[in-house]
């Protein structure tokens, strides 16, 4: 089965994007034939998540306001829905509308944890960091 992954944000110069090319057969953490994450044995390729400099400055960015999404690539994907949002001249509401959904998902979706699920007030406070953030350092 072949699969692409693409994720995209909006920069002055177009998109940006990162992923695999569809060419390749993409396997699922875990199971038979999947590499582990991280940097390639000698002769292999990596299965990394590798960022530009863009981006890496976003998710440093995102860290520096406390904020600690599930994964760098939910954020980025988070990110890339600011950055389309603003690209497509959304009003403000409209980019909340879309973003926020995205960033109570990605809070709630940490089950394992002990901790209590956020509160309203904290969701609505990284939608906030992640909209300023996407649209100052991504897009």
């Amino acid at each position: 089965m072949s699969a692409a992954l693409l994720l995209a944000g909006c920069s002055g110069d177009g998109v940006i994007g990162i992923g695999q090319p569809t060419s390749e057969t993409a396997t699922v953490h875990g199971h038979a034939g999947a590499a582990a994450p991280g940097p390639p044995a000698a002769g292999g390729k990596s299965n990394a998540l590798v960022v530009t400099d863009r981006q890496r400055g976003y998710l440093d960015a995102l860290a520096a306001a406390g904020v600690e999404p599930s994964s760098d690539l939910m954020a980025l994907n988070i990110g890339s829905y600011v950055c389309q949002a603003r690209a497509a001249k959304h009003t403000e509401q409209a980019v909340w509308d879309i973003v926020h959904p995205l960033v109570r998902s990605d809070a709630d979706s940490d089950q394992l944890s002990a901790a209590p699920p956020p509160s309203d007030a904290d969701v609505d406070a990284t939608t906030a960091d992640y909209i300023r953030i996407a649209t100052q350092r991504l897009c």
